[in-house]
């Protein structure tokens, strides 16, 4: 079954423009990833062609094709877009404290925003096997941003005495491993659980596993 995603409302600032087409130097590469991220949200990342992004954004296959030559690259670019924007927002939510309850604070709350993020959120719904290879074969680009994310506040803490002394790339990787988790099986693991009452709890483990031990 085709999808609608050409029909939506132009209102909205994440959809795509539709009507006349575009030349190609005037379409910008937002409008395109608009049209796509609207054929995603409303198809799935497998049932979505450029023929249908193409006449979403009002342009040309080939104009489309000269600036994301599959769906793959275009969602791609769609995820590292939302997942900047999701940690922009995270950081926003501790901005005072010392750099462990800063850095749990943007961890919890990195996480219930992706737990609400529509595109990621998609994904998981209809194509969920697309993120196997970065759970069993290759971390992603945006594994990779989030560990970047995490050493500076591990670096940080380390400098203020909060976090405990370690390898910061041990610890930051061991983190995202751990709070990946609350992410790609957020959906079966609320089930029954709320997903505030397992961040809540997640918080309680990074805080605890972080803080400096006493001597002995």
């Amino acid at each position: 079954m085709e999808s609608d995603c050409h029909s939506i409302d132009r209102a909205d600032p994440h959809r795509a423009r539709t009507g006349k087409r575009q030349a190609a130097n005037r379409v910008a590469d937002a409008d395109l990833l608009s049209a796509a991220r609207a054929c995603v949200l409303a198809a799935g990342v497998r049932r979505t062609t450029l023929t249908e992004v193409a006449r979403t954004a009002g342009v040309s296959r080939m104009t489309l094709y000269r600036r994301f030559p599959d769906v793959g690259s275009m969602v791609t670019s769609l995820v590292t877009v939302e997942f900047g924007e999701v940690l922009d927002q995270a950081r926003l939510a501790a901005v005072t404290g010392q750099a462990r309850q800063r850095l749990v604070r943007v961890m919890v709350r990195g996480i219930r925003l992706l737990h609400e993020a529509p595109l990621l959120q998609r994904v998981l719904e209809t194509d969920a096997e697309l993120l196997l290879p970065y759970l069993v074969e290759r971390l992603g680009g945006t594994q990779l941003a989030a560990d970047g994310f995490i050493r500076e506040y591990l670096a940080a803490g380390h400098a203020d005495g909060s976090i405990r002394p370690g390898d910061v790339a041990v610890q930051a990787r061991s983190l995202l491993l751990l709070t990946q988790s609350f992410v790609i099986s957020a959906g079966p693991a609320t089930e029954d659980v709320g997903i505030d009452s397992l961040t809540d709890e997640l918080a309680h483990l990074l805080d605890g596993a972080l803080q400096p031990r006493s001597p002995s």
